[in-house]
């Protein structure tokens, strides 16, 4: 991915990095063959927060699941060491459950007449502090605010008097009182004094009642881990959300629907400011909505955010308060004559994602994942063919809807590779560093390999610029990719992300998480 930047002369001798082979690792909530998966269940965000140390996932019944890293906690000390002396660790990333709660409830807009679904759009790591974990999660309207904690519990103790006795002495009090009820005073004080007799033995304060045991509070030593909703952002969209990103900052974050972009701070739930506003004064001029947005990983003032029509555009907050003109604008033409009735469905934007540098934007639309080098607003430095094979059955994808599905993609820590999902629970992986042929096709199972073509279809390049564009294919097997027939388009990969310091990929396969490591 440096290519352009004089870095393929040094790197020339070394050759592309190899292929990577994929091995699985853990399954979360794994189906047995024929259970029928509730729709509450199905996963609908998966994040690793910036560490790697914990995995977030949120369902479409409004909980967030959190998982922490298991295999750095025995030999954490030996590890930075090794780290220290750039040794490279063998062991892969093993997770274990955490803790959930339910982040949203569904909720029914009156105003509007409509029902607000409890699904988890999208989960976004906050800087943690104090031990504490920080989160954002929203569904369609409503973002939330969490702090997960552990907490030491807190036990009601023994009783200050010996149970034994005073259980003893409670009951023959209460068979003595139902029997022959006596004047009471305040205090729980007898009018009748014989009856202290039951406890001659105990040492009580003059006037009190024997058998009153008084619960002692203490804090064991027992920890469990509480999640607090600290903030709730609100009634800030009209539309539904589809994105939050995190300034780099640490304050302020961001929320966009299919019109406009809000920027909020973190500490302020009751107002945000409007930073982009695509509605028009006429909605019967709309040509175009927002899909996607993201902060620059560094660059406190600066995102970009995706549209329906394929373009992507970079803005910077220091120009103005409304972002209404952008810095740059990214967007491929299209080639004369291929238009049709599918071309803008097909190119619209489902997700975007920076480069851990901020150098480049990848963006998946329907039929391809592409690479930008944000200084190079001319076309997308690669292309990678995802459902190129699909083409021919568009017209079925249109009647069954599936033609508007959103899969994520993401990015390697180290910006050689990215990966996106597809039908039949299919996800692929793409090299893209300067001369890589990688494109690899794996099933999210417990066999990631089993569809896997030895022979990947080597790239086609276009010389159109000073800078090489690549356009790859994924693997194309006939039983899989070449006869469209073969794949299951009700079971669909929509969700994945890749740990940010090593090769391992956690994706969504309806309500079950798979772990793979390379």
């Amino acid at each position: 991915m440096n290519g352009g930047d004089g870095g393929d002369v040094a790197a020339a001798p070394a050759g592309p990095p190899p292929p990577l082979e994929w091995k699985f690792s853990q399954v979360f909530g794994e189906r047995t063959a024929g259970e029928e998966v509730q729709e509450v269940d199905i996963i609908s965000a998966i994040e690793f927060d910036k560490t790697g140390d914990h995995l977030a996932t949120g369902d479409r019944g409004g909980r967030v699941v959190l998982f922490e890293r298991t295999d750095t906690k025995e030999n954490i000390g030996s590890r930075r060491e090794l780290e220290r002396m750039d040794y490279t660790v063998s062991r892969h990333p093993e997770f274990r459950y955490k803790t959930e709660f339910q982040s949203h409830e569904p909720e029914f807009d009156y105003l509007k007449s409509l029902e607000i679904e409890e699904k988890i759009n999208k989960i976004r790591w906050c800087q943690s502090s104090s031990g504490a974990l920080f989160l954002l999660s929203t569904n369609d309207k409503t973002i939330k605010f969490w702090k997960v904690q552990e907490k030491k519990v807190k036990k009601v103790s023994d009783m200050n008097i010996d149970p034994s006795r005073a259980v003893g002495k409670a009951s023959v009090a209460s068979s003595s009182v139902s029997s022959s009820p006596k004047q009471c005073l305040a205090n729980g004080i007898y009018a009748d004094r014989s009856f202290n007799c039951l406890s001659n033995d105990l040492s009580f304060p003059p006037g009190g009642f024997s058998t009153l045991r008084l619960p002692v509070v203490v804090t064991s030593n027992e920890t469990s881990l509480v999640a607090r909703c600290r903030r709730v952002y609100a009634h800030a969209h009209d539309y539904h959300i589809n994105s939050i990103s995190n300034n780099s900052d640490g304050e302020t974050f961001i929320s966009a629907d299919d019109l406009r972009i809000n920027l909020w701070n973190l500490e302020i739930s009751n107002q945000s400011f409007n930073i982009v506003d695509v509605k028009p004064a006429n909605m019967e001029d709309l040509t175009e909505v927002i899909t996607s947005a993201e902060f620059h990983p560094t660059h406190c003032n600066t995102l970009a955010y995706s549209s329906s029509k394929g373009s992507i555009r970079l803005i910077d907050l220091r120009q103005s308060a409304l972002c209404d003109s952008h810095s740059k604008l990214f967007e491929e033409q299209e080639a004369p004559g291929s238009r049709s009735f599918f071309t803008e469905i097909i190119a619209s934007i489902s997700d975007i994602k920076f480069s851990k540098d901020g150098r480049y934007i990848l963006s998946r639309d329907y039929m391809t994942l592409k690479l930008w080098d944000i200084n190079m607003d001319s076309g997308p430095v690669s292309t990678f063919q995802v459902h190129e094979y699909l083409r021919p059955k568009l017209c079925d994808l249109y009647e069954n809807d599936s033609i508007f599905d959103k899969f994520e993609c993401c990015l390697s820590g180290d910006g050689l590779r990215v990966a996106t999902g597809s039908y039949s629970n299919l996800f692929r992986v793409f090299g893209c560093a300067a001369g890589t042929t990688e494109a690899t096709t794996l099933e999210a199972s417990k066999n990631p390999m089993r569809r896997q073509v030895q022979t990947p279809a080597r790239p086609s390049r276009s010389l159109s610029s000073s800078l090489t564009r690549v356009v790859r294919r994924g693997s194309e097997s006939p039983g899989v990719d070449a006869n469209g027939n073969s794949f299951d388009f009700t079971t669909k990969l929509l969700h994945l992300a890749w740990h940010p310091t090593e090769n391992s990929i956690a994706c969504a396969a309806a309500n079950s998480l798979y772990m793979y490591y390379a």
